[in-house]
């Protein structure tokens, strides 16, 4: 089982003619993912072709929708672009929206997150990598890959990854794979200050998944998203959680990296993140080269 996607979902892949959206659009398709449409405005009627795969290209993700039986859309649009085309996926009645794009402005993601409270709409990022369930095949093709992450890293299994950061995501799959230990489903949820969904909402996921047995949680300096699942985990979740929080060595007031990654008004920091995950129960990986190894050994204590 998985959170989000399945292997079955079907997906529609907004700015799949531009240069980042094809290679993407290529790699998901050799990766076994269910691309059933494309969606370029003013390119309606044409189609994205790769090896044996003919997708279908329309001019609406309504239309791409309702064509396709798509549920689940993925936006690689330019940042000026980005927050309409988020919401033409909330008018459509999409599932999900996986919001890959970076630089979208605050004020737009203010409006996209006003439209999203009313809607049955959930929104992945933005700024993130996506996410991926592995499938059954060799390097666990025919799985469902959403998004940048490179598929052959990952391993079908029971470790759910929820991260902020895209190449610690990328580390810790790796991590797990090379010692055998396979994922449910790995999230990437974006390192903006504003995204549509939280660590908070993805652990609850994982924790009501019944073939998810361990979570590794991936946050950085910034807000208090990380603290705020800490409180809930330590009552409510039982499955063994490793952490890391990036960002320990960051100077006060400095963005690094993420715009979500930057302390202010003595917020956000990491050893408050570090403190509020220990106090909870959850172990905390002292590097990023760890995370893997603290939670099997989380998992060993466990037995």
């Amino acid at each position: 089982m998985a959170i989000l996607v399945t292997p079955q979902t079907r997906i529609l892949i907004q700015g799949i003619t531009g240069d980042f959206g094809s290679r993407h659009a290529k790699l998901s398709l050799e990766y076994g993912t269910q691309v059933v449409a494309g969606v370029t405005p003013g390119k309606g009627g044409q189609s994205f072709d790769h090896q044996t795969h003919k997708v279908p290209i329309y001019d609406t993700v309504g239309e791409a929708a309702r064509q396709s039986g798509a549920t689940v859309a993925v936006v690689f649009v330019p940042p000026p672009f980005a927050a309409d085309a988020i919401l033409e996926g909330v008018d459509a009645g999409l599932d999900l929206v996986v919001a890959i794009t970076e630089g979208i402005p605050v004020n737009d993601m203010v409006r996209v997150k006003h439209a999203l409270r009313d809607s049955r709409t959930r929104l992945i990022g933005p700024n993130c990598p996506g996410l991926v369930t592995p499938g059954e095949g060799p390097q666990s093709h025919g799985g469902c890959r959403i998004g940048i992450a490179p598929g052959y890293i990952h391993k079908k299994g029971s470790i759910g990854v929820v991260s902020r950061s895209g190449t610690l995501t990328y580390e810790a799959v790796w991590q797990l794979t090379t010692r055998g230990y396979g994922q449910s489903t790995c999230v990437g949820i974006g390192g903006d200050p504003v995204n549509g969904t939280s660590h908070l909402d993805v652990l609850k996921m994982f924790n009501d998944d019944p073939e998810t047995e361990a979570i590794i949680m991936i946050g950085e300096i910034g807000g208090t998203a990380e603290e705020e699942a800490a409180a809930w985990a330590g009552q409510n979740c039982k499955k063994p959680i490793a952490a890391f929080i990036a960002g320990a060595t960051a100077p006060p007031g400095r963005r690094m990296g993420h715009a979500g990654a930057i302390v202010s008004g003595g917020q956000g920091t990491a050893a408050g993140k570090i403190a509020a995950l220990e106090q909870a129960g959850i172990a905390v990986s002292p590097t990023p080269a760890a995370m893997a190894d603290t939670l099997l050994r989380v998992i060993s204590e466990k037995r």
